[in-house]
């Protein structure tokens, strides 16, 4: 669940993107899973799903290897785009449950973005890559 307020707006990295309205410090939490809001998916819930609602987690959710689980964001947390010099991520010392830190100061109004090889197991095919 996202700890700061945003907006989604269109990004000139992709689509839509996760926009900060607030000035963000550098260390601050910014999203940390809530087990009543956030939803993790077994690969049985996954699957008994039907197609459409599969795509739409691939394309939404990440894959959390270290749980095996499907993890989809209850808010927009989900629209946050991928760059390879992020301006979120884990902290370097992190443990579970994880949350992300804003890695240096972040202006009102700029696009937060996050690093997705390094959380989700599915980064290449959402990267075409």
């Amino acid at each position: 669940m996202m700890l700061i307020e945003t907006r989604v707006q269109p990004s000139a990295i992709h689509g839509a993107g996760l926009f900060t309205l607030t000035p963000v410090p550098r260390g601050m939490a910014i999203w940390r899973f809530h087990e009543n809001f956030d939803r993790e998916f077994t690969l049985e819930q996954f699957s008994a799903l039907p197609a459409e609602a599969q795509k739409h987690l691939r394309w939404f959710a990440f894959f959390d290897t270290a749980k095996n689980c499907w993890v989809l964001s209850g808010d927009h947390a989900c629209f946050m785009n991928h760059s390879a010099k992020p301006n979120t991520g884990a902290a370097i010392d992190a443990k579970h449950p994880v949350s992300t830190v804003a890695l240096r100061d972040i202006a009102t109004g700029e696009e937060l973005t996050c690093d997705y090889f390094a959380f989700d197991a599915e980064v290449k095919s959402k990267l075409g890559k």
